[in-house]
């Protein structure tokens, strides 16, 4: 059984009961014993976005869509990579409307570890992949576990944001329907579409104007 060791233990026992969850842990057994591919990320990182995030600490939720397939590049964290790996193309993006939002400098780290541990859910709506093999884990069922994530997200009163990044993430808002909450969209900030609206969004700042008593800390550096 998954243990987060915080509230999400409680939410989601249920849905780790599931078939359609059981399921999924057999299809993980059998990926990662697979000595064809290599699965990112490390087993145990998996879930690292609900373990750094309690339910009632998350201020905002940043969406993915699956983890890096590179090696060394994923830790379950959307995003983000471990200290030491170079920052993918999105990422650096990121970055840059980071900087040209908040005035703070470019990290010199991936690492957005920081950012979870100051109340933003850095998820995925899927949850792992095989290595050099983008999107080869969707549709196994974690779209499931991680729309139950969301929908319990959209139950709580206290007032969370959403920043929507891309189609995919987009999609999602139609799980947020609590007025309590607020949704930010814009194009993704890969290099095909960042220049479509990422860049300029203001997302950073925007959300803090909206969490006003409680804002999120986004220092990195």
């Amino acid at each position: 059984m998954v243990q987060l060791n915080n509230t999400w233990d409680e939410l989601l026992a249920d849905e780790f009961r599931k078939e359609y969850y059981l399921r999924i842990r057999e299809f993980l057994k059998s990926e990662y014993r697979n000595p064809a591919f290599p699965v990112y990320p490390p087993m145990n990182d998996i879930f690292n976005a609900l373990k750094i995030t309690d339910y009632n600490a998350v201020k905002a939720v940043i969406l993915g869509q699956d983890p890096y397939h590179g090696p060394g590049q994923a830790h379950g964290l959307c995003f983000s990579v471990p200290q030491g790996i170079a920052p993918p193309p999105s990422l650096v993006n990121i970055f840059k409307e980071y900087h040209d939002d908040l005035g703070y400098p470019i990290p010199k780290s991936g690492d957005l570890t920081p950012w979870a541990e100051h109340g933003v859910l850095l998820l995925n709506t899927v949850l792992s992949v095989r290595g050099g093999q983008a999107a080869s884990h969707k549709g196994a069922g974690w779209e499931i576990f991680t729309d139950r994530v969301i929908t319990l997200l959209n139950e709580r009163e206290k007032p969370i944001v959403f920043l929507l990044w891309g189609r995919f993430a987009k999609d999602k808002s139609a799980l947020i329907t609590n007025p309590a909450h607020r949704i930010l969209t814009a194009a993704h900030p890969s290099p095909l579409s960042a220049h479509y609206g990422f860049f300029g969004c203001r997302h950073f700042s925007k959300t803090n104007e909206l969490l006003a008593d409680d804002p999120v800390d986004w220092r990195l550096d």
